[in-house]
């Protein structure tokens, strides 16, 4: 099969992108204490970039100084120091001939470390279900959240807005709004976080009003031409079983929604992109570029090539982002295109903390006893 049409240029709204390859955002909790971008992540960042990547989509970065943090090491947005350490990060990547797109998330009830507060909050006082991952430094159960007055949630919308406008001066060419994986504007939109009555709850259109308003007030702050994106899934860090109860009709108001409020493209993230999103339905890939008539980049458990060429060709996606096949290959890109061989993804690279300094020390040691080419 050949696998040209991956690295044809495409755009991502007014974004020229030269192939449909891009590393999906990975939380890799290796910020300084301070929020702000390392020497070790520009290098970490700019291989995926050399190693031939079009679009390099950054790890979830918090967006104020309230609730949003979920990580310790997590790098954030929200002040003009943190916004001037990604400059050179996004140098980096523009040199080496790859767009940047700054992940904006707020962890809400899932946060397991938060240096502004000691709380959570949620839409609802509704406790996660599952286990804090400790790889990410948690232990235990996650706390009950207190439910978001309409002030926090009017707080939280400033805060995705003042990160936007910092990714912009700091030469990001776009953001997305993490709308996955569990986290705030998940837990909104999932019947099972979300308990309130008011206009942010009950029917699925209530329940994607906050990711709309994101994406509204993101867009009256930046320019007509900066990318604003959305990531949207279904199964989550916390709970893996989860399906919007309203299946393919859920499907329909939220990604339609969401394109009308001014998404240039939706992300959809699933364990197998390519795997039905409901027992008789298409991919939540393919619904997405059906009810939404925006690009889609799909994610989810692409490891070869032919893998991310059939998501091209048969589930609608303009682009495909990998995660856990990038961090064993940050020049997949360039191996696919040469057709040479792909190393398996070792989740030792995770563990026991899935930062970058271990990462090094896993190459390090496997490159010494020559089991791998190269460090990251």
């Amino acid at each position: 099969m050949s696998n040209h049409r991956l690295f044809e240029s495409t755009r991502l709204g007014r974004l020229p992108l030269g192939n449909r390859l891009a590393v999906a955002p990975m939380t890799r909790v290796s910020a300084g204490a301070d929020g702000l971008v390392t020497d070790q992540m520009i290098e970490y960042y700019r291989g995926f970039a050399e190693g031939g990547f079009g679009l390099v989509i950054t790890e979830g970065l918090y967006t104020d100084r309230v609730y949003s943090q979920g990580y310790q090491g997590q790098p954030g947005l929200t002040c003009q120091a943190q916004g001037e350490s990604w400059k050179p990060l996004n140098q980096a990547l523009h040199a080496a001939g790859a767009r940047s797109i700054a992940q904006l998330m707020h962890a809400g009830a899932l946060s397991q470390f938060n240096a502004f507060s000691s709380d959570t909050a949620g839409p609802s006082a509704i406790q996660p279900r599952g286990q804090q991952m400790s790889f990410y430094d948690g232990v235990g159960s996650y706390a009950l959240p207190r439910a978001m007055t309409v002030s926090d949630i009017d707080t939280a919308i400033r805060g995705f807005a003042d990160a936007a406008l910092l990714a912009q001066a700091a030469g990001f060419d776009g953001v997305e709004i993490h709308g996955a994986n569990g986290y705030l504007l998940d837990q909104f939109l999932s019947v099972s976080t979300n308990a309130r009555t008011d206009a942010y709850g009950g029917r699925p259109e209530n329940r994607v009003r906050l990711i709309c308003e994101v994406i509204q007030a993101v867009r009256h702050v930046t320019a007509k031409d900066f990318v604003v994106g959305v990531r949207i899934s279904q199964t989550k860090v916390n709970d893996d079983q989860h399906r919007w109860p309203e299946a393919e009709a859920a499907a329909a108001t939220i990604f339609s929604t969401i394109a009308q409020a001014g998404a240039d493209y939706i992300h959809t993230t699933e364990p197998d992109a390519a795997a039905p999103a409901f027992e008789g339905s298409d991919s939540l890939a393919s619904l997405a570029a059906r009810f939404g008539g925006v690009p889609v980049i799909a994610n989810g458990g692409v490891e070869a090539g032919d893998q991310a060429l059939r998501l091209v060709q048969e589930q609608g996606a303009a682009l495909v982002a990998l995660g856990k096949a990038a961090l064993a290959n940050p020049d997949w890109a360039r191996r696919v295109c040469e057709g040479s061989e792909l190393r398996g993804f070792d989740f030792a690279l995770l563990a026991p903390r899935a930062d970058l300094e271990n990462a090094q020390r896993y190459f390090t040691e496997r490159s010494a006893g020559g089991q791998v080419e190269s460090t990251l």
